[in-house]
């Protein structure tokens, strides 16, 4: 987190709270945000693996001896197996069931319980990972990783969202992305040691690394506090929520917040079941989000180069070193770009991140098309210098996707549900985003061999439709305290039809 976005009150743009960013609001995100490093390392570590010998020979020996042995095999093929993509893929699948048991326990029993059951899910995972015998062990150890992330992601983005001040929410939800990136640059960093090491061995100490920060999650969860939002949900003394809030909004006068916080909480006690609660027409907007955003950031294409851009290298000719080089050379500008945009999203807004951050990986997706249309034929490979082109479109696609849809995508969910089906909205949300994140896991090494360079066209296409969408459809929510986040649908060109009906209803019923 930025510790620089230090002071300042909220009054005025975002609402008439009062408080600033505190320091103990910084560390303890700061805390809460490694579930973003663990969900990172994961991503970075899998596509690392994937593309070294000794890890291919030992467990997907069919697809070792395509890549060494078949000289007929079209470039773009070379890697396609089902049970490869299903050691990549296995994770989100896991990562999917286990959201919606965290959304109960998130409700029942607050954030902090959720991210230490994440985290203790994800260490088991590593350890078996790391010492796997088998691709049976290998993939269970995934489904372990996948329960911890399941569990961090519905509730680390929760938690930042109602720790963060409303003027910079979007800085500290960002963080969690921020963290994403840590995550993967540090795994790619990992492999590009690893694989030099003598003996073949070196695949066991990336897998067996995501212990580290697992460890720190674990541990530092259980020192956390409880947000005020959780703290009232819990039926807790609401004295005690009002001097967490005090504590870390950094000011004694918290009434007008706390009298929203539980006012947001009465209403969430009377819905027993919120995923039924969630489809009723006044909450259309959020439910439409909630499924929209996940599936359109999953449609950027950008697990292409996450989870495969070893693997992409490796199609156009570039040796196993260089790819995992490549690999960390994006993994930096990513992360770059994701802090940019920590620093600038609650100035310039929402909307015109993910504007012009989808312009950005609409061009450079179909100049990557175009380029490997005309050099990389079913043989062979591209020249030094085209190698070069690709990796440098990639970073500018990387870039725009760091600032616009990688922590964009995370934010907006979980700050637009009101609270009575906040849990249950961003457990449809993480849902969404593992069950795509599966499908273009399993089907990206198949589409690649019968797609070939026109994979990138393909992912460009959904970008230019998601681009529109939120030119047409997303409200500006920058600024807006979230137990006052209706407002945005009731003054939009569209959703006010929607639940402005809703309203009127509700009103004449009464």
């Amino acid at each position: 987190m930025a510790m620089g976005i230090a002071i300042g009150s909220d009054q005025g743009a975002a609402g008439e709270y009062n408080g600033r960013m505190t320091l103990f609001v910084v560390l303890s995100c700061m805390m809460a945000a490694m579930g973003g490093v663990i969900f990172g390392y994961d991503i970075g570590i899998s596509g690392g693996v994937t593309s070294m010998e000794p890890f291919l020979k030992k467990f997907f020996r069919e697809v070792y001896t395509k890549m060494k042995e078949d000289t007929k095999i079209s470039n773009y093929c070379k890697f396609e197996s089902q049970l490869l993509t299903s050691f990549t893929s296995s994770l989100y699948v896991a990562g999917l069931i286990a959201s919606f048991f965290a959304s109960s326990v998130t409700k029942a029993f607050g954030r902090k319980p959720s991210i230490l059951v994440g985290g203790a899910a994800f260490l088991a995972g590593a350890a078996l990972g790391g010492a796997a015998l088998n691709v049976y062990m290998l993939i269970f150890g995934r489904v372990l990783l996948g329960v911890g992330v399941g569990f961090a992601n519905q509730s680390v983005p929760l938690y930042l969202s109602e720790m963060a001040p409303p003027r910079y929410r979007g800085a500290i939800n960002n963080g969690f992305q921020f963290s994403v990136g840590i995550g993967a640059l540090s795994a790619n960093l990992i492999n590009y040691g690893t694989q030099k090491i003598k003996g073949g061995w070196g695949w066991r100490i990336s897998l067996a690394m995501a212990a580290v920060p697992a460890s720190i999650l674990t541990l530092g969860a259980l020192f956390l506090p409880e947000t005020p939002n959780s703290l009232i949900q819990q039926n807790t003394d609401p004295q005690t929520a009002k001097s967490m809030l005090q504590r870390i909004r950094g000011t004694q006068d918290v009434q007008a917040e706390l009298d929203d916080l539980i006012k947001a909480s009465e209403i969430s006690k009377t819905i027993e079941h919120p995923f039924k609660k969630i489809i009723q027409k006044k909450y259309r907007p959020q439910l439409v989000m909630a499924i929209a955003i996940p599936f359109f950031q999953q449609v950027t294409g950008i697990n292409v180069i996450a989870f495969y851009a070893p693997v992409v290298f490796r199609t156009m000719g570039i040796g196993e070193s260089a790819s995992l080089m490549s690999s960390v050379v994006t993994g930096v500008v990513g992360t770059g770009s994701t802090f940019i945009s920590m620093l600038i999203v609650d100035k310039l807004g929402r909307r015109v991140l993910l504007l012009v951050g989808g312009i950005q990986m609409l061009v450079s997706q179909v100049m990557i098309g175009v380029v490997l249309a005309s050099q990389l034929g079913d043989h062979g490979g591209v020249s030094e210098g085209y190698a070069v082109l690709v990796l440098v479109l990639i970073c500018v696609y990387v870039v725009g996707f760091g600032w616009s849809w990688g922590p964009l995508g995370w934010l907006i969910p979980s700050e637009i549900f009101p609270l009575e089906i906040r849990s249950a909205g961003q457990s449809i949300n993480v849902a969404v985003n593992f069950f795509f994140t599966f499908v273009v896991a399993q089907t990206f090494l198949a589409m690649l061999c019968h797609f070939k360079s026109g994979i990138f066209f393909f992912f460009g296409g959904w970008v230019a439709v998601m681009t529109v969408f939120v030119y047409l459809f997303l409200p500006e929510t920058k600024n807006v305290p979230m137990e006052q986040m209706d407002r945005v649908w009731r003054e939009h060109w569209f959703w006010k039809r929607i639940v402005g009906e809703e309203n009127d209803a509700s009103k004449m019923e009464e």
